[in-house]
C-alpha cells in the first residue's frame, strides 16, 4: 500500500494552522460529527470523542478522550448564548486532537506536544483568522470606496463588499493549501468522514467498501455555518458598526476604521451565536425546502474542502466512528485491525 506520512520538517504549530483554520470556520458540533486530522479522523459523540490515526508503520491507533468543555453552567446553555462557547470548545478540542494526531502518525517520534505549543497554535490560528477574514476584507472594501465602486463605512455596499471579499479569500485560501500534499490528505479524510457517517445513517453494516459508494458531500457539514456567518455579518455590521463608531467618538479616517475593526472582532461572538441557532433550526427541518435551499451553497463549498478518499482512509474513518458511537451500535461495524491505546488487544 502506498501511503504518505507526515512531513517531519513541518512544525506542529504551522501544520496545525494550515490544516485547522478551514475547519474552525466550517466545523459544526453535532451529536455525531467529525474533523479530519493528520492521517486520520476525530469523531465526536456528545461528551466523548475517538481519535483514529494510521501511523508510519501502517498501524491504526485509536485514542479515546472526554470532550473538554471550558464554559460550563446553565447560562452557557441558553439559546443565542451557547453558540460561541460551543465553537470555542470545538476549536480547542480540534486543535488538541490535530496536534495529537501528528504525534501518533509519527510512530518513531512519540514526544508529547506541550501545552504551550497547543496554546500557541490556538492563538496563531485565531490571529490569522482575524487578519485574513476580518482585517483584509475591511481594507479591500476601503479600496473599493476609494475607486468609487462602493460606499463608505456607513453604507450597505461597504459591508456587502466586505462579505464578498471574505468568501473570495476563503476560496483562495482553501484552493491554495490544497496543493500541499499533507493538506490534500486531510481533505481526503474529510471526505471519508462524510461517506462513513452517511453509510452509518443509512442503516446496515458499516464497512470501508460499503462507505465508498456514498457521496463525499454531506448536507449537515458545517460549511453551511460559514454561509450563515457571512450573511449575518453583512446585516449586523451594516446596522451596528456605524452607530457604534459614532458612539465611540472616533474622528478621522484611521481612527474610525480602527474602531470599526475592533467592533467587528467583538461582534464575532453574537454573529456566531445567531448563526449557530439558525443552523440548528434548519437541521431540525432536515430535507425540508428551507433546509435544502441553504444546503446547496454549502455542498458547493464542500467540493473545495473534501477530496475523494481511498479505501485505507475509509478504514480509519470506520474505526473512528465505531469507537465514538454508543455501545449498542458497535455491532453494526466491520473494521480492519486496530489498537486502542491502553488496550493491548487488537480489535476487529
Amino acid at each position: 500500500m502506498t501511503k504518505t506520512t507526515p512531513n517531519k520538517k513541518l512544525q506542529p504549530t504551522l501544520h496545525t494552522l494550515l490544516t485547522s483554520l478551514s475547519y474552525i470556520l466550517t466545523r459544526f458540533a453535532s451529536n455525531i460529527g467529525g474533523q479530519a486530522v493528520v492521517e486520520g479522523l476525530l469523531m465526536r459523540n456528545n461528551k466523548r470523542y475517538a481519535l483514529a490515526v494510521r501511523n508510519s508503520e501502517n498501524q491504526i491507533i485509536v485514542e479515546k478522550k472526554d470532550w473538554v468543555v471550558i464554559t460550563q453552567g446553565s447560562f452557557f446553555e441558553k439559546s443565542f448564548v451557547r453558540g460561541f462557547p460551543i465553537i470555542l470548545d470545538t476549536l480547542i478540542n480540534g486543535i488538541t486532537g490535530l496536534n495529537r494526531s501528528l504525534e501518533l502518525a509519527e510512530s518513531e517520534n512519540q514526544d508529547k506536544i506541550s501545552f504551550f505549543q497547543i496554546f500557541s497554535s490556538i492563538l496563531i490560528a485565531l490571529f490569522f483568522a482575524i487578519f485574513i477574514f476580518v482585517m483584509i476584507p475591511h481594507f479591500l472594501s476601503l479600496a473599493m470606496f476609494s475607486f468609487g465602486a462602493g460606499g463608505d463605512l456607513e453604507t450597505f455596499s461597504f459591508h456587502t463588499w466586505d462579505g464578498i471579499f471574505k468568501i473570495i479569500l476563503f476560496i483562495v485560501y482553501i484552493n491554495g493549501i490544497a496543493f500541499i500534499p499533507e493538506i490534500k490528505r486531510v481533505f481526503q479524510y474529510h471526505g471519508a468522514e462524510h461517506k462513513v457517517i452517511a453509510c452509518y445513517e443509512d442503516d446496515g453494516v458499516v464497512t470501508a467498501k460499503r462507505s465508498k459508494k456514498y457521496s463525499r458531500l454531506h448536507s449537515r457539514c458545517g460549511t453551511v455555518f460559514l454561509l450563515f456567518v457571512l450573511t449575518i455579518a453583512i446585516l449586523l455590521h451594516t446596522l451596528t458598526v456605524p452607530p457604534l463608531v459614532l458612539w465611540s467618538g472616533a474622528s478621522g479616517s484611521f481612527t474610525e476604521n480602527a474602531v470599526a475593526i475592533i467592533f467587528k472582532i467583538l461582534l464575532i461572538i453574537p454573529i456566531t451565536s445567531v448563526a449557530y441557532e439558525l443552523l440548528r433550526f434548519t437541521a431540525r427541518r432536515n430535507n425540508g425546502f428551507f433546509f435544502n435551499v441553504f444546503c446547496i451553497p454549502g455542498l458547493l463549498l464542500q467540493l473545495l474542502t473534501t477530496r475523494e478518499p481511498n479505501l485505507e482512509q475509509l478504514e480509519v474513518a470506520v474505526i473512528a466512528l465505531k469507537e465514538a458511537v454508543d455501545e449498542e451500535d458497535k455491532d453494526k461495524f466491520e473494521t480492519a485491525n486496530y489498537t486502542v491505546l491502553g488496550d493491548h488487544l487488537a480489535n476487529k
